[in-house]
């Protein structure tokens, strides 16, 4: 797949898709003999596992260190398992904070309401 194709069907913008490769947010994309990137089933799957975890709110560089753990291969598991489990704790904290947060908005509207019949 082109990085057109990429791009739509991941909903990011190509620069976006070149950046993730130059910093190492994927590993290098395969490319065709005249240097134009084809995008294959393993490069769409980091793509697309990037993007899920920097909609998340992933550091990028959290994800660099990932992406180079991976690619030193199997004798780095349990530094990625205890890397991703860190991220894990930290977005089960935001999600704690946003719930709380969203509770407070949902029970102000509420008195809002209230006041109103009165």
């Amino acid at each position: 797949m082109v990085i057109s194709e990429v791009s739509e069907k991941y909903g990011m913008t190509q620069d976006a898709l070149r950046y993730y490769e130059r910093v190492g947010l994927i590993p290098p994309v395969p490319r065709k003999p005249n240097g134009i990137r084809d995008y294959d089933d393993y490069s769409c799957g980091w793509i697309e596992f990037i993007h899920c975890m920097r909609n998340a709110g992933i550091p990028v560089e959290v994800l660099v260190e990932y992406v180079q753990l991976y690619q030193q291969g199997s004798k780095t598991k349990e530094a990625r398992k205890e890397l991703l489990q860190e991220e894990l704790k930290r977005l089960n904290d935001r999600i704690a904070n946003l719930q709380a947060t969203r509770e407070r908005l949902a029970c102000k509207i509420e008195n809002y309401d209230d006041l109103e019949k009165s």
